[in-house]
């Protein structure tokens, strides 16, 4: 019998092996995993491909980093480049969550790149790209903020901090290349406080039509609501 023992004894000495050797894979790998499912809930929202260079959520302190994400625009717009973001770095409250609410102590959002891009069809990436979004009947704020309360289970209750740098902003016509142009914004860590709702960041949106040296006024075009949601925000 007691070789019974001693096996079942090796038995449970080889699971315990197994057990840590995953935890350790785990945590070796696990933000790696994450930023694969992360890519593709991109794609599951928005219908384009994006490529996170890496993901990093901490395990001690609550802190998650986005590095080089890059999302794509669909086969209707020939796989053309959308955003280019380097960095989000974003500290949150943990006790918030367990009242389930989503309080960010520190955000820093670097906007490399935006590309505005017309297809054959005469139609716009920002405006297909809007349609995806959930529907907003009302327009207001609070329809935004319960939106994100709806999607998520969780209530808003803002950034205390926010560092934004935005690069450049490029136009891209699929029809004729001489439309071609783009802009350098050049904005660098502008800081707002107590960001809780989207006319909290006018001042941003003043200061992005102050640096785009009148780029985006080109683009003024009745038939084009999806430019002029741009032009309504200051852009």
């Amino acid at each position: 019998m007691k070789w019974i023992f001693k096996w079942l004894f090796r038995l449970l000495i080889a699971a315990v092996v197994l057990v840590i050797v995953a935890v350790i894979v785990l945590l070796l790998t696990y933000n790696s995993i994450l930023r694969l499912a992360m890519q593709q809930q991109i794609r599951a929202q928005t219908g384009m491909d994006a490529e996170i260079g890496s993901f990093n959520l901490a395990l001690i302190s609550p802190t998650v980093e986005i590095q080089n994400l890059k999302i794509h625009n669909s086969k209707d717009f020939a796989g053309t480049p959308f955003l280019d973001i380097p960095e989000i770095h974003v500290e949150y409250d943990r006790a918030a969550l367990a009242r389930r609410e989503v309080h960010i102590t520190l955000m820093r959002f670097n906007l490399g790149e935006l590309d505005i891009v017309k297809n054959q069809a005469g139609q716009t990436n920002i405006f297909l790209a809007g349609l995806k979004l959930p529907a907003n009947k009302s327009g207001g704020n609070g329809n935004a903020l319960a939106n994100f309360k709806r999607q998520s289970g969780y209530d808003f209750t803002g950034i205390d901090v926010l560092n934004v740098s935005i690069g450049k902003v490029k136009y891209i016509d699929l029809n004729n290349q001489q439309n071609n142009r783009e802009q350098t914004i050049g904005i660098e860590d502008c800081v707002m406080k107590n960001v809780k709702s989207p006319t909290d960041l006018m001042g941003l949106a003043a200061d992005i039509a102050l640096h785009s040296n009148g780029f985006f006024d080109s683009f003024a075009d009745q038939k084009n609501p999806g430019l002029n949601v741009l032009r309504q925000l200051g852009l």
